[in-house]
């Protein structure tokens, strides 16, 4: 099992994870993706899912249009763990090429 972590570890929500928020009453993190269309969001999506597959570990997301709201946690940990820290970079690389804001 994934160890939660540490303060110093979660810095890097401050700096290069810096369009993910905290959950309140909750150890996770959330992001909303805004993308030019429902094929861009449901690509963006596609594309997350196989690398979250091949992780083992998977997004809680939403998606209405060209929205995907994203949520992240490590269930079986109990919270933030690298693998959501990991996820949550594949998932900012895979969005630039469909992201509009």
């Amino acid at each position: 099992m994934a160890s939660l972590l540490t303060e110093q570890e979660r810095a890097i929500l401050k700096t290069e994870l810096a369009h993910w928020t905290l959950v309140p009453k909750r150890d996770a993190i959330t992001r909303t993706y805004l993308f030019k269309d429902f094929k861009s969001a449901f690509a963006f999506m596609t594309q997350c899912a196989l690398h979250a597959e091949g992780m083992n570990h998977h997004p809680e997301w939403f998606n209405v249009w060209k929205r995907v709201e994203v949520t992240l946690s490590t269930h079986d940990a109990g919270g933030l763990t690298q693998l959501d820290i990991e996820l949550a970079r594949t998932m900012d690389r895979c969005a630039t090429q469909y992201l509009i804001s």
